[in-house]
């Protein structure tokens, strides 16, 4: 037997399975052929999980390298344009409490840091503007429901950072496609009913009911939360995280719009409710609306009668799917020659859009990494490992963080998310560090890091996080600079409010119009 890699062999579809495909695809494909083999097999009967429909910026670069035209994307997968995620009653639970997570950095950050100006002004004055509308323009546009982009765009190209809402289902059949015609991926719709071992331990072929053994040399699991290969055949453990974060169970449901040119968000909301959250997306033809909470702390209440009321009338004619979520990942990723993509891999709260953005980074460093023999895969995969579960470990804790500023006391959701025993001890000593100092680049040294220090400022000071002023005179000695970067945010906000179009307007002109092919 060669000793060489030659043929990966993905089991699953969906978003994991065909975004992992097309990155191996479009890195390994030789002109005239002989680059290394991709098959796909999934199956008719398992449909997809579908519900996590918000990107990251990373999804623009994504596509781009796979040669996807964003033109094509946005009308195939009925996708809409998302600048951040917008947090309403997450921290009082009033009816006008909401903070914004932006996808543009602070003015002038990393090189120099607003926060403490913001600080002192808002200990000042507790009326003063919100920390993400004082130090950039995208809450400004986001609230006015506008575009990053124009029409005369290049593509993947905007006057601001964007990401994606889109339809997971139409996604899946989008990439599906692509890869089959124009990247050369085998794909094959059979079940599999058993997976053949080989001697040494590793997985020699996945056998179909209908094709028979599909061999391979790499094998990648993205069969959901069955795990199919990594768990159930090489019997990797589950490690749950549900002690830090409490979600386990989603509602969801999609609402169309009530005429074609309503409005379409600019971000991604997440609504506070008594045992968790609600999310609202905003796509072309409807919006995606789900209800993620704790079944623990929801003991004798009704989550779907609090679904309705947020939905409104026309509840009524829809019927929610109902989701069970388990907090956690596998114990390790990558083990022999079975590696794990998506779901079959971990999941944690749909907060942030984290799911997706995990997939593109594994399938993208699977497929830039590629071990050229068997006797490399096994270095390769102790890299994998140790890089994957600190990227879950960050997310993890960046998910806690949403919670444990809270003042809400109205249910014992909020109060057990401030309870120190569910709380990470590495959170538990930024969050004394940034008492005295605002979230930096010191902190964050690992190149696998998943948020940015900025990302961690808007949420804390979006949650009312205010640092001791005692110790902030080193942070404040150039007000002069400041007052220029606050400036210029302003005008920023002024320059882009009159030439944007809204979502809605942008959207509707890629019906007849593309954006600049680069």
């Amino acid at each position: 037997m060669s000793d060489f890699v030659t043929s990966v062999c993905i089991v699953g579809g969906g978003s994991a399975g065909w975004l992992t495909a097309a990155l191996i695809a479009a890195r390994h494909r030789v002109p005239g052929g002989g680059g290394l083999s991709v098959t796909l097999v999934e199956s008719e009967r398992i449909g997809i999980i579908g519900v996590g429909e918000g990107t990251w910026p990373t999804m623009r670069n994504t596509l781009r390298k796979v040669g996807v035209s964003e033109t094509d994307f946005l009308r195939a997968c009925n996708a809409s344009f998302k600048q951040g995620a917008k947090f309403a009653r997450w921290r009082t639970g009033a009816a006008d409490d909401f903070y914004y997570h932006p996808l543009v950095l602070p003015e002038g950050f990393p090189e120099f840091d607003l926060a403490p100006y913001w600080n002192a002004e808002a200990l000042a004055d507790p009326a003063s503007a919100s920390f993400s509308d004082t130090v950039c323009f995208q809450e400004f546009l986001c609230e006015r429901q506008l575009a990053p982009k124009l029409i005369t765009s290049p593509e993947y190209g905007g006057l601001a950072n964007y990401a994606y809402h889109l339809d997971a289902g139409r996604f899946a059949e989008f990439m599906r496609t692509h890869c089959v015609e124009k990247l050369g991926v085998r794909h094959v719709i059979d079940d599999v009913v058993r997976v053949e071992m080989a001697e040494n331990g590793d997985i020699a072929a996945v056998v179909t009911q209908v094709n028979g053994p599909l061999a391979a040399d790499l094998f990648i699991d993205c069969s959901g939360f069955s795990s199919l290969l990594l768990g159930e055949t090489l019997g990797v453990p589950f490690i749950d995280r549900s002690d830090v974060l409490f979600i386990d169970r989603a509602l969801a449901v999609q609402l169309p719009y009530d005429a074609d040119d309503a409005p379409v968000a600019s971000q991604t909301n997440s609504v506070g409710q008594r045992h968790g959250w609600i999310w609202d997306i905003g796509l072309q033809n409807r919006r995606g609306i789900g209800y993620v909470y704790s079944s623990r702390h929801a003991q004798g209440s009704s989550p779907e009668e609090e679904l309705a009321a947020y939905v409104g009338p026309g509840f009524d004619a829809l019927t929610p799917r109902e989701l069970t979520i388990r907090s956690g990942h596998r114990e390790t990723f990558w083990k022999r020659n079975c590696v794990a993509v998506g779901l079959s891999a971990g999941f944690l709260e749909p907060l942030e859009s984290s799911a997706l953005v995990l997939i593109e980074l594994s399938a993208d460093f699977i497929a830039e990494t590629m071990p050229a023999t068997r006797s490399g895969m096994d270095i390769v995969a102790r890299r994998f490992n140790d890089m994957t579960r600190y990227r879950f470990d960050r997310v993890v804790e960046f998910l806690k963080l949403h919670y444990v500023l809270t003042e809400r006391d109205d249910t014992a959701f909020w109060r057990d998310n401030r309870d120190p025993a569910t709380i990470p001890q590495s959170l538990q000593d930024q969050l004394e560090l940034w008492r005295y100092a605002p979230p930096g680049e010191q902190d964050f040294s690992s190149a696998h890091e998943m948020f940015p220090a900025a990302s961690y400022q808007y949420v804390l000071y979006g949650m009312g996080f205010k640092m001791d002023p005692r110790f902030q005179a080193r942070g404040v000695r150039d007000p002069n600079a400041a007052q220029d970067a606050f400036d210029r945010t302003a005008t920023m906000k002024r320059k882009l409010a009159g030439m944007l179009p809204t979502n809605r307007q942008l959207l509707t002109k890629l019906g007849d119009y593309r954006f600049q092919t680069i």
